[in-house]
């Protein structure tokens, strides 16, 4: 009957109605909320079988979705962990059973956090989401166990305590040798240059490098003995290494170091112009330089240094954490050096909106979304890790305002179908009368 289903009809318009005023009031009331994917509902309309003589209403039907792919307005912050994805793409957290149990932790996905560290140093969320992180080797290096699963993800810890330095591997030994010091009638006095390198234990130490001038009877002989002592030996007076180079004053470059004529070590190599030095934390490769790359130079000038570096730190204490635009998450000392302690990977999906919602601005994964691959920052399809910044809510007020009086209006619409469905039963049942 033709009555029954458009009382069907109201009914079926009461109820989807009353869905989209629930999604509405729900956008509402996260408009604030960090992350917030706005909620919104479609109607689905039903058709029934009937005659073009007798048309029977079908309804509706309320299909709800979230659409998890829009982007929010990023605001600045002073955290630097808190964090969102400039772009496409999720971080990876967990729940407190991801940090309690061994394995494989639940996965969950979200595009922004405010994360700080609790008691146990786990950056997490208010929400209770734990940020999840490849750990970094004691020299900085990732490697990555998989990438389509969390399986090698764990909840990023951060050192309660940490100490660090970076020891000298390289050392850049840019001198000019006076050409006269080599001269007929010269003195022959050893000049010496000292030059701090930092050992594996932080600690600063001198490589102290002595030049000793062959004084010819007559002419220039434009060749120098080199010893190299450490002052971190066992035996400081003993040289790590002693050689005799000679340079080419014929060179197109002038004064350059001629590799064919450094004899005494085996550990120069003609190619680079690199001399390795063994001290007793290591070997440490010193730049000398050859014919084709003069770095250590032989001029008619003064005994001086031109450009003479070497790399390393000092020990240092954590001054703060960051993540950089890369995902990794490193330790900044007070010597301003930088450890990488975690990478943190940006995860992907084929169907966002097809996620899972859950509580705290989080989804999981289903059916619809597909499976989860994780990216590095800033790479593939996935845009970067922006810390010092949130994401807002997708909410907008006056949009949903709009909508709430729309729904209102659509569901006192259907209520009034039902009243005066209820009146022509009435008149019907009066017939009977």
């Amino acid at each position: 009957m033709s009555v029954t289903s458009a009382l069907n009809a109201g009914v079926a318009g009461l109820a989807t109605n009353s869905v989209k005023l629930a999604t509405i009031s729900d956008n509402i009331a996260n408009s604030s909320t960090n992350g917030y994917k706005r909620a919104d509902t479609e109607f689905v309309s039903l058709v029934s079988s009937g005659s073009q003589s007798a048309f029977a209403a079908g309804g509706v039907r309320a299909e709800t979705f979230r659409n998890v792919t829009a982007e929010g307005a990023l605001v600045s912050t002073g955290n630097a962990t808190d964090l969102t994805i400039s772009g496409r793409g999720f971080l990876p957290v967990t729940t407190l059973d991801g940090v309690n149990t061994t394995g494989t932790p639940p996965l969950r996905l979200t595009t922004t956090g405010s994360f700080t560290a609790d008691s146990n140093g786990y950056l997490r969320t208010e929400a209770g989401h734990f940020l999840l992180g490849w750990p970094a080797d004691v020299d900085g290096s990732v490697t990555v166990p998989s990438r389509d699963s969390a399986s090698g993800l764990e909840a990023v810890q951060l050192p309660q305590t940490i100490f660090a330095s970076d020891a000298t591997d390289a050392i850049t030994l840019g001198l000019n040798l006076p050409a006269t010091a080599t001269e007929a009638g010269a003195a022959g006095t050893a000049l010496t240059f000292p030059v701090e390198y930092i050992d594996n234990l932080g600690l600063s130490q001198t490589l102290n490098f002595e030049f000793t001038p062959t004084v010819p009877g007559t002419g220039r002989s434009d060749t120098w003995t080199i010893n190299v002592y450490d002052s971190a030996s066992a035996t400081p007076a003993v040289p790590l290494e002693t050689f005799t180079a000679q340079f080419d004053a014929t060179s197109a470059s002038g004064g350059a170091l001629d590799e064919t004529t450094v004899a005494g070590t085996t550990n120069y190599d003609t190619t680079t112009g690199i001399l390795t030095v063994t001290t007793a934390s290591g070997p440490i490769e010193v730049s000398i330089g050859n014919s084709t790359n003069p770095v250590l130079t032989q001029l008619a000038g003064e005994f001086a240094p031109i450009n003479v570096d070497a790399n390393g730190v000092p020990i240092g204490s954590v001054d703060r954490f960051e993540v950089s635009e890369q995902g990794y998450l490193e330790a900044v000392f007070d010597t301003g050096f930088r450890l990488t302690i975690y990478q943190i990977p940006v995860a992907d999906v084929p169907n966002a909106n097809g996620l899972r919602a859950e509580d705290g601005a989080a989804f999981s994964l289903s059916q619809e979304s597909g499976g989860v691959f994780l990216w590095d920052s800033g790479t593939g399809p996935v845009g970067s890790t922006l810390g010092f910044t949130l994401e807002e809510s997708t909410t907008d007020i006056t949009a949903e305002l709009t909508d709430l009086i729309q729904t209102q209006r659509a569901y006192s619409s259907n209520a009034k179908i039902i009243q005066t469905i209820d009146e022509v039963l009435q008149e019907t049942t009066n017939l009977i009368r």
